[in-house]
């Protein structure tokens, strides 16, 4: 798959042999530094060269951008996909100051929440909602960091679907035998960002091969976890440390429930005054004040 990762490193080695001396200088110290490119201005990267702030942009244009932003952004691809957890540790710890660590992470996740709703396209979500609707079983995969995303999904749908079942084994053996029984009637929602789980993209191609409807929740098109997907939505996990940012995901997450609870609103309305009943007969949570007839308007 043509990713922007590949595209950036393998423009700029295709290119080389036409390169002036200086841009071939610039085309260097990206192929062996893009870690720390990424985060230069063109200024900034001119300096540390020696070449011209006009001479970088030019490269940028040389290799295929509208511009240094423009290749920028596709060097960001490459440290997302490419940089491991430790890598990413030791870059975060070069760009964010210590008394603003808070701001900046929640600055970031922010950023990724209205890059998320910008990346939205409304037809292919309604479709995947009527998918999960029409669905006799969901399947809902989520390995590693996106392990929390796909427990947090099956919770919520568990409320207002029948067969429900979350995906999240620890070896590619009991994926598989979680799986195996998937039909042209089921549904499996694959979650997975960079670095992409190799165990999801294979269980996800075995569902396609049976016939399911295979929707994926992954940073793009071009994502390995949209080879094999049916319907894609989008959601932005940028990151300033080694740790996957899941704001973006999960908001898009919590929007998929909301539609969905909509469509099902009686049987929702039905089983969470079923589970009140429960929870306070057993004691479930703490009480915080209410009384009986609190209790009462509550579930009328």
């Amino acid at each position: 798959m043509n990713t922007n990762q590949e595209d950036v490193l393998g423009r700029i080695r295709k290119r080389y042999d036409t390169l002036s001396k200086s841009q071939k200088r610039l085309a260097d110290f990206i192929l062996s530094h893009y870690e720390k490119a990424v985060y230069m201005t063109a200024a900034k990267m001119g300096e540390t060269v020696g070449v011209s702030e006009s001479t970088v942009v030019r490269f940028a244009c040389e290799v295929g951008y509208d511009g240094y932003p423009g290749m920028q952004r596709a060097l960001e691809e490459v440290i997302r996909v490419r940089l491991t957890a430790l890598q990413r540790m030791e870059v975060s710890m070069n760009r964010v100051e210590e008394d603003h660590i808070l701001s900046s992470v929640l600055r970031s996740d922010i950023d990724n929440i209205k890059d998320t709703l910008a990346m939205q396209d409304l037809k292919t979500f309604q479709k995947v909602c009527q998918k999960i609707l029409d669905a006799k079983t969901v399947y809902i995969l989520g390995i590693r960091s996106s392990e929390p995303l796909a427990v947090y999904l099956g919770y919520y749908l568990n409320l207002f679907f029948n067969d429900v079942r979350p995906v999240v084994t620890g070896s590619i053996s009991e994926t598989f035998e979680k799986v195996m029984k998937i039909t042209e009637q089921d549904v499996l929602i694959g979650i997975s960002f960079p670095r992409y789980s190799k165990r999801t993209l294979k269980a996800m191609a075995y569902a396609k091969a049976q016939g399911a409807c295979v929707i994926a929740i992954t940073d793009s098109d071009q994502s390995p976890v949209a080879a094999d997907a049916q319907y894609v939505l989008k959601a932005q996990s940028n990151t300033v440390s080694f740790v996957d940012s899941i704001a973006g995901p999960l908001s898009l997450i919590n929007a998929l429930i909301v539609s969905l609870s909509i469509s099902r609103s009686e049987q929702v309305e039905k089983n969470l005054a079923d589970l009140e009943r429960i929870w306070k007969e057993y004691d479930v949570y703490e009480n915080v004040g209410e009384d009986e007839e609190d209790y009462g308007k509550l579930l009328s």
